[in-house]
Protein backbone atom coordinates (compact mmCIF):
# COMPACT_ATOMS: atom_id res chain seq x y z
CA UNK A 1 0.00 0.00 0.00
CA UNK A 2 1.38 3.33 -0.91
CA UNK A 3 1.11 6.59 1.19
CA UNK A 4 2.88 9.71 0.53
CA UNK A 5 2.83 13.37 2.60
CA UNK A 6 4.37 16.58 2.07
CA UNK A 7 7.94 16.48 3.68
CA UNK A 8 9.14 19.11 5.81
CA UNK A 9 12.36 19.63 7.59
CA UNK A 10 14.69 16.58 7.63
CA UNK A 11 15.67 16.05 11.29
CA UNK A 12 16.17 12.23 11.73
CA UNK A 13 19.89 12.76 11.33
CA UNK A 14 20.60 15.32 14.46
CA UNK A 15 18.12 12.70 16.85
CA UNK A 16 20.87 9.99 18.46
CA UNK A 17 18.53 6.91 19.63
CA UNK A 18 17.56 8.14 23.40
CA UNK A 19 15.90 11.27 21.72
CA UNK A 20 14.42 9.60 19.12
CA UNK A 21 13.47 6.85 22.10
CA UNK A 22 11.62 9.85 23.80
CA UNK A 23 10.26 11.43 20.85
CA UNK A 24 8.25 8.75 20.05
CA UNK A 25 7.12 8.33 23.65
CA UNK A 26 5.81 11.57 24.25
CA UNK A 27 4.22 11.39 20.59
CA UNK A 28 2.73 8.13 21.02
CA UNK A 29 1.14 9.09 24.43
CA UNK A 30 -0.39 12.41 22.90
CA UNK A 31 -1.73 9.90 20.01
CA UNK A 32 -3.72 7.79 22.76
CA UNK A 33 -4.54 10.51 25.48
CA UNK A 34 -4.50 13.84 24.07
CA UNK A 35 -2.63 14.45 27.62
CA UNK A 36 1.06 16.09 28.09
CA UNK A 37 3.66 13.91 29.06
CA UNK A 38 6.63 15.00 31.77
CA UNK A 39 10.08 14.01 32.25
CA UNK A 40 8.79 11.69 35.65
CA UNK A 41 6.48 9.30 33.91
CA UNK A 42 8.46 9.24 31.30
CA UNK A 43 11.75 8.38 32.42
CA UNK A 44 9.45 5.32 34.00
CA UNK A 45 8.50 4.08 30.46
CA UNK A 46 12.03 4.33 28.81
CA UNK A 47 13.76 1.03 27.62
CA UNK A 48 17.05 2.66 29.09
CA UNK A 49 17.57 4.09 32.53
CA UNK A 50 17.30 7.53 32.22
CA UNK A 51 17.11 9.91 34.86
CA UNK A 52 14.07 12.63 34.94
CA UNK A 53 16.67 15.46 34.93
CA UNK A 54 18.37 13.75 32.08
CA UNK A 55 14.95 13.18 30.00
CA UNK A 56 14.55 17.38 30.41
CA UNK A 57 17.89 17.92 29.02
CA UNK A 58 16.91 15.72 25.96
CA UNK A 59 13.19 17.47 25.98
CA UNK A 60 14.57 20.77 25.97
CA UNK A 61 16.73 19.77 22.91
CA UNK A 62 13.78 18.41 20.85
CA UNK A 63 12.22 21.53 21.85
CA UNK A 64 14.69 23.61 20.17
CA UNK A 65 14.06 21.71 17.22
CA UNK A 66 10.19 22.31 17.02
CA UNK A 67 9.46 18.64 17.98
CA UNK A 68 7.37 19.19 20.98
CA UNK A 69 6.43 21.88 23.29
CA UNK A 70 5.55 22.85 26.77
CA UNK A 71 1.37 23.90 26.87
CA UNK A 72 2.08 25.54 30.10
CA UNK A 73 5.15 26.32 32.47
CA UNK A 74 6.18 23.22 34.34
CA UNK A 75 3.98 20.55 32.22
CA UNK A 76 4.99 18.29 30.53
CA UNK A 77 5.30 18.07 26.40
CA UNK A 78 3.44 17.73 23.55
CA UNK A 79 4.38 17.28 19.91
CA UNK A 80 4.07 20.25 17.15
CA UNK A 81 2.68 20.12 13.62
CA UNK A 82 6.26 19.34 12.62
CA UNK A 83 6.67 16.93 15.12
CA UNK A 84 4.04 15.50 14.21
CA UNK A 85 5.17 15.35 10.60
CA UNK A 86 8.67 13.94 11.29
CA UNK A 87 6.26 11.28 13.49
CA UNK A 88 4.63 10.58 10.46
CA UNK A 89 7.44 10.23 7.61
CA UNK A 90 10.14 8.23 10.32
CA UNK A 91 8.36 6.04 12.73
CA UNK A 92 4.81 5.75 12.19
CA UNK A 93 4.57 1.90 10.90
CA UNK A 94 1.45 1.30 8.43
CA UNK A 95 0.55 -2.03 8.21
CA UNK A 96 -2.15 -4.02 6.02
CA UNK A 97 -5.45 -4.36 7.35
CA UNK A 98 -6.34 -7.33 9.36
CA UNK A 99 -9.15 -9.49 8.37
CA UNK A 100 -11.21 -7.88 10.57
CA UNK A 101 -11.34 -4.76 9.78
CA UNK A 102 -11.26 -6.03 5.83
CA UNK A 103 -14.26 -7.85 6.81
CA UNK A 104 -16.26 -5.27 9.00
CA UNK A 105 -15.61 -2.19 5.70
CA UNK A 106 -17.17 -5.34 3.14
CA UNK A 107 -19.93 -5.53 5.40
CA UNK A 108 -21.22 -2.06 5.48
CA UNK A 109 -20.68 -0.95 2.18
CA UNK A 110 -21.37 -4.09 -0.11
CA UNK A 111 -24.61 -3.32 -2.09
CA UNK A 112 -27.27 -4.98 -0.51
CA UNK A 113 -28.47 -5.61 -4.11
CA UNK A 114 -28.02 -4.57 -7.58
CA UNK A 115 -30.46 -1.21 -7.67
CA UNK A 116 -28.66 -0.05 -4.25
CA UNK A 117 -28.05 3.75 -5.43
CA UNK A 118 -24.30 4.70 -5.18
CA UNK A 119 -25.10 7.46 -3.54
CA UNK A 120 -26.13 5.14 -0.47
CA UNK A 121 -23.13 3.17 -0.51
CA UNK A 122 -21.18 6.68 -0.45
CA UNK A 123 -22.75 7.58 2.82
CA UNK A 124 -22.19 4.26 4.45
CA UNK A 125 -18.85 4.43 3.73
CA UNK A 126 -18.65 7.96 5.16
CA UNK A 127 -20.25 6.59 8.72
CA UNK A 128 -17.89 3.55 8.36
CA UNK A 129 -14.84 6.16 8.28
CA UNK A 130 -15.84 8.34 11.07
CA UNK A 131 -16.60 5.06 13.18
CA UNK A 132 -13.32 4.19 13.39
CA UNK A 133 -11.59 7.74 13.75
CA UNK A 134 -12.14 10.37 16.33
CA UNK A 135 -13.09 12.85 12.85
CA UNK A 136 -15.44 13.22 10.36
CA UNK A 137 -15.59 10.65 7.54
CA UNK A 138 -15.72 12.23 3.99
CA UNK A 139 -16.55 10.89 0.43
CA UNK A 140 -16.13 13.31 -2.58
CA UNK A 141 -18.14 12.60 -5.80
CA UNK A 142 -19.34 13.61 -9.17
CA UNK A 143 -22.46 13.62 -9.51
CA UNK A 144 -23.44 10.57 -12.44
CA UNK A 145 -25.34 10.66 -15.25
CA UNK A 146 -27.49 8.28 -14.86
CA UNK A 147 -30.20 6.66 -17.29
CA UNK A 148 -33.48 8.11 -16.83
CA UNK A 149 -36.25 5.78 -16.28
CA UNK A 150 -38.89 8.01 -15.37
CA UNK A 151 -39.85 11.80 -15.71
CA UNK A 152 -43.10 13.48 -13.44
CA UNK A 153 -43.82 17.11 -13.03
CA UNK A 154 -46.15 17.83 -10.00
CA UNK A 155 -48.01 21.95 -10.13
CA UNK A 156 -47.11 23.27 -6.62
CA UNK A 157 -47.98 26.81 -7.76
CA UNK A 158 -49.53 28.62 -10.69
CA UNK A 159 -46.07 29.61 -11.76
CA UNK A 160 -43.87 26.52 -10.02
CA UNK A 161 -43.93 22.96 -10.55
CA UNK A 162 -41.78 20.14 -9.05
CA UNK A 163 -39.97 18.40 -11.34
CA UNK A 164 -39.31 14.45 -10.52
CA UNK A 165 -36.64 12.49 -12.27
CA UNK A 166 -36.09 8.77 -11.33
CA UNK A 167 -32.79 6.80 -12.68
CA UNK A 168 -31.90 3.72 -13.47
CA UNK A 169 -30.33 3.04 -10.17
CA UNK A 170 -34.27 4.46 -8.09
CA UNK A 171 -31.68 7.43 -7.59
CA UNK A 172 -34.34 9.88 -7.21
CA UNK A 173 -33.74 13.97 -7.58
CA UNK A 174 -36.56 16.67 -7.03
CA UNK A 175 -36.16 19.72 -8.32
CA UNK A 176 -38.62 22.73 -8.26
CA UNK A 177 -38.91 24.80 -11.46
CA UNK A 178 -40.10 28.06 -12.71
CA UNK A 179 -43.30 27.20 -15.22
CA UNK A 180 -43.76 29.27 -18.77
CA UNK A 181 -47.01 31.64 -18.09
CA UNK A 182 -50.24 30.01 -18.75
CA UNK A 183 -49.06 26.58 -18.30
CA UNK A 184 -51.54 24.31 -17.12
CA UNK A 185 -51.73 21.14 -14.79
CA UNK A 186 -52.78 19.23 -18.07
CA UNK A 187 -50.05 20.49 -20.36
CA UNK A 188 -47.70 19.53 -17.60
CA UNK A 189 -48.78 15.81 -17.45
CA UNK A 190 -48.71 15.55 -21.13
CA UNK A 191 -45.23 16.93 -21.34
CA UNK A 192 -44.36 14.13 -19.07
CA UNK A 193 -45.81 11.62 -21.14
CA UNK A 194 -44.15 13.22 -24.08
CA UNK A 195 -40.49 12.96 -22.92
CA UNK A 196 -41.06 9.14 -21.35
CA UNK A 197 -42.40 7.88 -24.62
CA UNK A 198 -39.70 9.74 -26.47
CA UNK A 199 -36.54 10.00 -24.10
CA UNK A 200 -36.21 7.70 -21.83
CA UNK A 201 -34.02 4.90 -20.54
CA UNK A 202 -31.19 7.82 -22.31
CA UNK A 203 -28.69 9.93 -20.02
CA UNK A 204 -29.77 13.62 -19.74
CA UNK A 205 -26.65 14.43 -21.79
CA UNK A 206 -28.18 12.25 -24.36
CA UNK A 207 -31.78 13.90 -23.65
CA UNK A 208 -30.18 17.28 -24.22
CA UNK A 209 -29.25 15.94 -27.89
CA UNK A 210 -32.03 13.94 -28.80
CA UNK A 211 -34.14 17.25 -28.14
CA UNK A 212 -31.84 18.84 -30.43
CA UNK A 213 -32.55 16.45 -33.00
CA UNK A 214 -36.40 16.28 -32.69
CA UNK A 215 -37.35 19.81 -33.20
CA UNK A 216 -36.90 19.41 -36.77
CA UNK A 217 -39.53 16.44 -36.69
CA UNK A 218 -41.60 17.44 -33.95
CA UNK A 219 -43.49 20.61 -34.23
CA UNK A 220 -45.99 22.64 -32.11
CA UNK A 221 -46.94 23.41 -28.12
CA UNK A 222 -46.31 20.27 -26.73
CA UNK A 223 -42.18 20.00 -28.11
CA UNK A 224 -42.02 23.73 -27.25
CA UNK A 225 -42.96 23.03 -23.35
CA UNK A 226 -41.31 19.80 -23.34
CA UNK A 227 -38.18 21.65 -24.30
CA UNK A 228 -38.79 24.73 -21.89
CA UNK A 229 -39.07 22.02 -19.14
CA UNK A 230 -36.43 20.31 -20.06
CA UNK A 231 -34.02 23.37 -20.28
CA UNK A 232 -35.59 24.94 -16.57
CA UNK A 233 -35.48 21.49 -14.40
CA UNK A 234 -34.36 18.18 -15.80
CA UNK A 235 -30.65 19.52 -17.39
CA UNK A 236 -29.76 20.91 -14.14
CA UNK A 237 -29.59 17.30 -12.87
CA UNK A 238 -26.30 16.53 -14.17
CA UNK A 239 -25.20 20.56 -14.61
CA UNK A 240 -23.36 20.32 -11.68
CA UNK A 241 -20.55 17.75 -12.85
CA UNK A 242 -20.24 18.80 -16.16
CA UNK A 243 -17.09 20.49 -15.48
CA UNK A 244 -15.90 16.85 -14.39
CA UNK A 245 -15.15 18.47 -11.36
CA UNK A 246 -16.63 16.58 -8.08
CA UNK A 247 -20.23 18.14 -6.81
CA UNK A 248 -21.43 15.96 -3.96
CA UNK A 249 -20.22 15.97 -0.68
CA UNK A 250 -21.11 13.04 2.16
CA UNK A 251 -20.05 13.64 5.50
CA UNK A 252 -20.56 11.51 8.67
CA UNK A 253 -19.78 11.97 11.81
CA UNK A 254 -19.38 16.11 12.47
CA UNK A 255 -20.46 15.04 16.29
CA UNK A 256 -17.39 13.12 16.85
CA UNK A 257 -15.30 16.32 16.33
CA UNK A 258 -17.20 18.42 19.30
CA UNK A 259 -16.73 15.81 21.90
CA UNK A 260 -14.05 17.21 24.31
CA UNK A 261 -14.41 20.68 23.18
CA UNK A 262 -15.25 23.68 26.20
CA UNK A 263 -12.37 25.90 24.90
CA UNK A 264 -14.54 28.87 22.62
CA UNK A 265 -11.11 29.16 20.52
CA UNK A 266 -11.42 25.28 19.42
CA UNK A 267 -15.22 25.94 18.81
CA UNK A 268 -14.78 28.71 16.75
CA UNK A 269 -12.07 26.60 15.03
CA UNK A 270 -14.57 23.73 14.44
CA UNK A 271 -17.07 26.38 12.61
CA UNK A 272 -14.72 27.59 10.12
CA UNK A 273 -13.93 23.98 9.72
CA UNK A 274 -17.60 23.43 9.37
CA UNK A 275 -18.11 26.26 6.98
CA UNK A 276 -15.12 25.28 4.67
CA UNK A 277 -16.84 21.91 4.39
CA UNK A 278 -19.88 23.54 2.76
CA UNK A 279 -17.50 25.43 -0.08
CA UNK A 280 -18.06 23.84 -3.78
CA UNK A 281 -14.34 25.06 -4.00
CA UNK A 282 -13.39 23.20 -0.89
CA UNK A 283 -14.47 19.97 -2.53
CA UNK A 284 -12.83 20.73 -5.61
CA UNK A 285 -9.45 21.30 -3.31
CA UNK A 286 -9.59 18.42 -1.41
CA UNK A 287 -9.62 16.30 -4.88
CA UNK A 288 -6.70 18.22 -6.30
CA UNK A 289 -4.45 17.64 -2.90
CA UNK A 290 -5.50 13.29 -3.04
CA UNK A 291 -4.58 13.69 -7.18
CA UNK A 292 -1.33 15.55 -6.08
CA UNK A 293 0.22 11.96 -5.00
CA UNK A 294 0.07 8.18 -5.23
CA UNK A 295 -2.17 6.35 -3.13
CA UNK A 296 -3.06 7.60 0.86
CA UNK A 297 -2.19 11.38 1.73
CA UNK A 298 -1.83 13.60 4.96
CA UNK A 299 -1.71 16.53 5.79
CA UNK A 300 -1.47 17.59 9.15
CA UNK A 301 -2.76 20.96 10.29
CA UNK A 302 -1.20 23.98 8.83
CA UNK A 303 -0.13 21.34 5.78
CA UNK A 304 -2.65 22.66 3.42
CA UNK A 305 -4.24 25.99 3.44
CA UNK A 306 -8.01 24.88 3.31
CA UNK A 307 -8.08 23.65 7.03
CA UNK A 308 -5.23 25.77 8.17
CA UNK A 309 -7.66 28.34 10.15
CA UNK A 310 -8.84 25.28 12.09
CA UNK A 311 -6.08 23.15 12.10
CA UNK A 312 -7.45 20.21 11.35
CA UNK A 313 -5.42 17.08 9.88
CA UNK A 314 -7.16 15.34 6.49
CA UNK A 315 -6.45 11.80 5.25
CA UNK A 316 -7.16 11.60 2.01
CA UNK A 317 -6.97 9.08 -1.24
CA UNK A 318 -8.58 9.17 -4.60
CA UNK A 319 -10.08 6.62 -5.73
CA UNK A 320 -10.90 5.81 -10.00
CA UNK A 321 -13.18 4.78 -12.31
CA UNK A 322 -12.87 1.90 -15.23
CA UNK A 323 -10.68 4.04 -17.17
CA UNK A 324 -8.40 5.32 -14.51
CA UNK A 325 -9.69 8.47 -14.48
CA UNK A 326 -10.10 9.90 -10.92
CA UNK A 327 -13.74 10.39 -10.14
CA UNK A 328 -13.52 11.50 -5.89
CA UNK A 329 -11.59 10.93 -2.85
CA UNK A 330 -12.74 9.00 0.08
CA UNK A 331 -10.89 10.29 3.84
CA UNK A 332 -10.92 11.49 7.27
CA UNK A 333 -10.78 15.35 8.63
CA UNK A 334 -10.04 15.33 12.30
CA UNK A 335 -8.11 16.80 15.27
CA UNK A 336 -4.16 16.50 14.63
CA UNK A 337 -4.70 13.76 17.31
CA UNK A 338 -5.77 10.77 15.13
CA UNK A 339 -4.90 6.99 14.75
CA UNK A 340 -2.87 7.84 11.66
CA UNK A 341 -1.63 4.30 11.54
CA UNK A 342 -4.84 2.68 11.97
CA UNK A 343 -6.89 5.13 9.26
CA UNK A 344 -4.50 4.80 6.33
CA UNK A 345 -5.09 1.38 5.64
CA UNK A 346 -8.38 1.77 6.18
CA UNK A 347 -8.72 5.00 3.80
CA UNK A 348 -6.80 3.37 1.08
CA UNK A 349 -9.12 -0.17 1.20
CA UNK A 350 -12.17 1.77 0.79
CA UNK A 351 -11.12 4.01 -1.97
CA UNK A 352 -10.24 0.84 -3.57
CA UNK A 353 -13.36 -0.88 -3.09
CA UNK A 354 -15.22 2.51 -3.79
CA UNK A 355 -13.44 2.26 -6.94
CA UNK A 356 -14.31 -1.07 -8.16
CA UNK A 357 -18.50 -0.58 -7.37
CA UNK A 358 -18.22 2.69 -9.37
CA UNK A 359 -17.56 0.97 -12.77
Amino acid sequence: MAFSAPTGRDTGSVLDDRSREIFRRIVESYLETGEPLGSRNLSRLLPMSLSPASVRNVMSDLEELGLIYSPHISAGRLPTQTGLRFFVDAFMQVGSLSEDDRASIDRQIRPANRDQPLESLMAEASLMLSGVSRGAGIVITAKSDPVLKHVEFIRLEPTKALAVLVGDHNQVENRIIELPAGVTSSQLTEAANFLNAHLAGQTLVELRSELAQLKDKVQGELYALSQDLVERGLAVWSGDAEDGKPSQLIVRGRANLLQGLEDTADLDRLRLLFDDLEKKDSLIEILDLAEKGPGVRIFIGSENKLFSLSGSSLIVAPYRDGEERIVGAVGVIGPTRLNYSRIVPMVDYTAQLLARLSR
